[in-house]
């Protein structure tokens, strides 16, 4: 018979398991500290000592990390999908910033459709509350703070399409946004009619979402990043014509 005894699970395995689909949610982020380790094993309902061994483990698999005299935090290797030299060449070529863009743009499109039709009431309520704080930032005109927020309301809406390879594949995008690998997304924010066009933009992919139509959230997905593409290209067109004048003026001076 193909019957096998069935092994009774060691505690410190169940609370891998449980710490692994936190993680593979997208619920435990990258740089998150753990709670203590008192509080973590009354939480979990296991002794200490089955909880070290699941840390320990969870630790060796470069999952978790400790910090000296502070804990332990969720590695933020689990952000890092792109190597620093590959990185570096990114931030090197425009090619790349427009082929991030539209990666982005195929990527959101797909996560607003999900999210009108996946997306949990509780979910749909974190979008909404996300893009009120947006409205609020925009009125106090801190580009500091709608930059901060654009960037929880498209997370929020990849995290409402339960989608885990998504997620995680956004996280790794948004994060080298937030490194200035691309560009400087508060300076975006920095330019009134921008601001205003932005959050218009969003307007539409939040009210697309209350009112579960995937079809015009996808789309209104892509008219905020066909939006960025075209600002992005105003740009380099606008800083190449800076040059170019540039060199023009210490030319004529130099005659």
């Amino acid at each position: 018979m193909t019957f096998r005894r069935i092994q009774p699970e060691k505690l410190s395995h169940s609370v891998i398991r449980q710490i692994e689909l936190l993680l593979l949610r997208g619920i435990l982020r990258p740089g998150e500290r753990l709670p203590s380790e008192r509080e973590l094993a009354e939480k979990l309902g296991v002794s200490r000592p089955s909880l070290r061994d699941a840390l320990a483990e969870l630790q060796e698999r470069g999952l978790l990390t400790t910090r000296a005299g502070a804990g332990v935090y969720v590695a933020e290797l689990l952000d890092s999908a792109f190597s620093d030299s590959l990185v570096q060449l990114f931030a090197a070529h425009d090619e790349a910033l427009f082929d991030y863009i539209s990666f982005r743009r195929d990527l959101e499109g797909m996560a607003a459709e999900r999210a009108a039709r996946f997306g949990s009431d509780m979910d749909l309520q974190v979008i909404d509350t996300i893009y009120r704080k947006m409205e609020a930032a925009h009125q106090k005109r801190d580009p500091t703070e709608e930059a901060r927020l654009d960037a929880e309301f498209h997370m929020s809406i990849v995290e409402a399409s339960h989608n885990i390879i998504m997620l995680h594949m956004m996280r790794a995008m948004f994060n080298l946004l937030h490194e200035g690998v691309f560009y400087n997304r508060q300076m975006i924010f920095q330019q009134r009619v921008t601001r205003d066009d932005l959050l218009a933009q969003h307007k539409a992919i939040n009210a697309a979402l209350q009112a579960r139509d995937p079809i015009t959230a996808r789309r209104a997905a892509h008219t905020h990043l066909d939006f960025v593409e075209q600002m992005m290209s105003d740009l380099k067109r606008s800083q190449k014509n800076e040059e170019i004048a540039r060199l023009r003026l210490e030319h004529a001076q130099s005659i």
